[in-house]
């Protein structure tokens, strides 16, 4: 790990895109692998490496709720 601060930003209608040093588990508290420094992260449920994006959101006409709070 490096001394890179970590962001995350939700993208419209798409993933959250994953910078810097983070590290990711499952819920059974296992490291997963991000294999690079930034990644997309799935929200919509559908793709098919989650956690990761893999761009199904797009055809299925996934939408997020942006208002503020």
């Amino acid at each position: 790990m490096t001394d890179e601060t970590a962001s995350v930003t939700p993208y419209p209608d798409g993933p959250l895109i994953v910078r810097g040093d983070v590290v990711l588990l499952t819920p059974a508290g296992e490291e997963i692998s991000k294999g690079r420094e930034t990644v997309a992260l799935c929200r919509c449920g559908l793709s098919l490496i989650k956690p990761f994006c893999d761009g199904s959101h797009k055809t299925a006409g996934f939408r997020t709720d942006d208002r503020d709070s």
